[in-house]
């Protein structure tokens, strides 16, 4: 047992590539997590992990030992899990990876009823932009849109089935710039860009009678996408130029009148996410419980639909 502690530790601190981070993640302190992997690593005769100031890496060794040990453990709470089924109410820990997007316009909607109907299930979620193997990385689930899911996973559609990219800026940078009326005159405007986690900038797509355009306008300011987003809104909020983003993201601006819309009827509209799991035959109960709470949701937002 004391060796399956001790792996569960540098499963841990290999997967939150830190000490302290997997001690938060564990409930733990940095010095328990790391006497546990000095240990295994006595035990094995073999160094794991690549410790510098800034980071914890796996060795070689490290990375072949986390392959087989990954699904090993998935298998071990999958069958610790079967007791939940003799419980009054799901419980226990739910992992999800999520973009920054559906953490900000799909989550809010889902999360607050689903914590209130199962108050013993834990709900853990991490937003970034990476490309992430929700198995090898200790997560339960992800949500992602259709053009990144993997092809082995099952995929439940989750949040608005179609979603809009939408063009605003505030009514002080239009009244001293005017109004594009085509999305080439947007090469003749300050736009406020972005990009993902270490990506090229994301260009600027319209459509309209079937017929797409594409544009790279020019700036005074990029950010990246995720917590600096919030930055390019106040800045076009603020008169510094025009902002691409979800729709759903700046209509609350666009209704109280800090933004306007520009250039609408080229709007182009793109599918939903989805949330994706791995083909089990016993999924773990948190995650069943999420997936038939998000299934139920998407039932009744269909029969609201055809009211």
């Amino acid at each position: 047992m004391d060796e399956l502690a001790d792996l569960t530790a540098f499963l841990t601190v290999a997967r939150e590539g830190g000490f302290r981070s997997a001690a938060r993640a564990a409930g733990t302190s940095a010095s328990r997590m790391g006497d546990a992997v000095r240990r295994l690593e006595a035990r094995l005769g073999v160094r794991l992990l690549h410790r510098t100031t800034r980071s914890v890496t796996p060795t070689d060794a490290g990375a072949r030992l986390l392959e087989r040990i990954t699904p090993a453990f998935s298998e071990v709470r999958a069958a610790l899990d079967v007791v939940n089924d003799f419980r009054d109410r799901p419980a226990g820990r739910l992992r999800l990876n999520v973009p920054t997007a559906a953490a900000r316009l799909v989550l809010p909607h889902i999360v607050p009823p689903f914590l209130a109907k199962y108050p013993d299930i834990c709900l853990e979620v991490t937003a970034e932009e990476r490309s992430v193997d929700v198995v090898a990385e200790g997560f339960d689930a992800g949500i992602r849109y259709e053009e990144w899911l993997e092809k082995d996973m099952v995929a439940v559609p989750i949040g608005p089935r179609v979603q809009r990219f939408a063009t605003a800026a505030s009514p002080a940078y239009l009244s001293r710039r005017g109004r594009p009326t085509h999305p080439r005159e947007l090469l003749e405007h300050d736009c406020l860009r972005w990009r993902s986690t270490n990506g090229p900038l994301h260009p600027w797509e319209f459509e309209r009678d079937g017929v797409t355009t594409k544009v790279e306008p020019k700036g005074p300011l990029i950010v990246g996408f995720g917590g600096t987003m919030e930055l390019a809104v106040d800045a076009a909020v603020a008169g510094s130029g025009i902002v691409y983003l979800f729709e759903d993201w700046l209509r609350p601006f666009i209704d109280r009148g800090a933004l306007v819309p520009v250039l609408q009827p080229w709007w182009m509209s793109f599918s939903g996410p989805f949330l994706y799991y791995p083909s089990r035959q016993h999924l773990p109960t948190p995650l069943r419980a999420f997936v038939d709470f998000v299934k139920s949701m998407q039932s009744q937002a269909r029969r609201r639909d055809k009211r």
